[in-house]
């Protein structure tokens, strides 16, 4: 790419991405056929990063973290992108939704997950509801100090079983000018907590081994203490998470992007039919150009909203943006990477065809492409509607 680094993050870029190449991709192909990642591997990756500073870099140091701006994040979540996420995970970045802890839940919660002695997961999307949070029918009802939650979620998504969930479900309605919506609240729960299940979901054809996770409350109680943030202001929490989130996953593509360039660039070099190197053939040369143009379109987009990020002025319609244009040019790269390759880009001999369904996913996950063409839609259509 041709963002100017600074020697501090060229130092931290090269020291990872050695990190990726030693460490995990020779990893890649086992875990994919597994469909999982070993206990023994999980935690060998994870101390790795623990000794050489990588874990928890997202969160400030005043907490333990690596205290990165979102500039150097970006870089990082770009490096970590070329490789398989199910290993990739495993140097973790706790979720910033725990910096809303209270003195208490830090101590229990935030400070071990940045030592790596715990780990969270987001728990989200329901069965019914998908990207429309309004529809979730997982709730909590107050019980003198305590709540009681009901309900389930699924395709919540992390690379080893959590020790405990931050679980969002309804807690009331709130009148609205648009009539009533519905207060949700974050909730911590321990695994272990009676009556809640965690189960192992169905194995997935993209990232095979980041495995996902089905989450049942039956009459759970928990405690008022355990809410993180207030009681009802749990989407605000979500947003400032999500919207970030979307930013990474922007980031994560534009690595894969560049390893299927490379990929596909080399085998263009050297592949020879009919007499000549395929790359001579404007069939194949001009998919090369699409794919550099496009991967420069989007570590722009990137690179873009984490800078606005930085000064504290980054809107969902920029990282709606980021994460949209960025996760389809990856689909095309890796479709024309497939065609560049001809038949040897579907065997597993390759990492093409896994590259291949990996990328498949990023136009999902975090949001579809389709949520983020309406955030842009209606963020460009409100300022006419309020003016109206």
């Amino acid at each position: 790419m041709n963002y100017q680094m600074t020697h501090e993050q060229r130092m931290i870029l090269d020291s990872l991405a050695a990190f990726v190449e030693k460490e995990i991709l020779p990893h890649e192909a086992e875990a994919d056929r597994a469909g999982m990642v070993s206990d023994e591997l999980g935690e060998h990756i994870k101390q790795r990063s623990i000794e050489l500073g990588f874990f928890a870099m997202n969160l400030p140091e005043s907490v333990g973290g690596g205290g990165l701006d979102y500039t150097t994040l970006g870089l990082v979540e770009r490096e970590l992108g070329k490789a398989s996420y199910g290993l990739a995970g495993h140097i973790a970045r706790p979720t910033e939704i725990l910096l809303a802890c209270n003195k208490e839940q830090r101590e229990r919660y935030l400070l071990p997950c940045v030592s790596g002695d715990k780990h969270e997961v987001f728990a989200l999307t329901e069965p019914g509801a998908g990207s429309d949070i309004m529809a979730m029918t997982s709730h909590a009802v107050a019980d003198g100090d305590d709540y009681i939650i009901n309900g389930s979620k699924h395709f919540i998504s992390t690379p080893t079983m959590p020790d405990f969930a931050i679980v969002f479900v309804a807690t009331g309605l709130d009148e609205t000018p648009r009539g009533p919506r519905k207060r949700v609240t974050a909730f911590l729960v321990d695994r272990g907590e009676p009556g809640f299940d965690i189960q192992l979901g169905p194995l997935c054809t993209a990232q095979r081994c980041y495995r996902t996770y089905q989450l049942s409350f039956d009459d759970v109680r928990v405690p008022r203490s355990q809410i993180l943030g207030e009681e009802g202001k749990g989407l605000e929490l979500a947003d400032q998470w999500l919207a970030m989130g979307r930013v990474w996953v922007g980031a994560q593509c534009c690595g894969k992007m560049e390893r299927l360039l490379d990929l596909a660039a080399e085998w263009a070099a050297t592949r020879k039919q009919f007499g000549k190197t395929i790359g001579r053939f404007q069939g194949t040369s001009f998919k090369l150009a699409d794919m550099a143009t496009e991967l420069q379109a989007a570590d722009l987009l990137v690179m873009h909203a984490c800078a606005l990020a930085d000064q504290d002025k980054m809107t969902s319609q920029d990282a709606a943006m980021a994460k949209l244009f960025a996760s389809e040019a990856l689909g095309r790269a890796a479709d024309h990477t497939v065609q560049i390759y001809g038949g040897m880009g579907l065997m597993e001999e390759l990492p093409i065809e896994r590259l291949w369904r990996d990328a498949r996913l990023e136009r999902i996950w975090d949001g579809t492409s389709e949520v983020q063409r309406h955030i842009i839609s209606r963020t460009l259509l409100r300022q006419y509607e309020d003016a109206a």
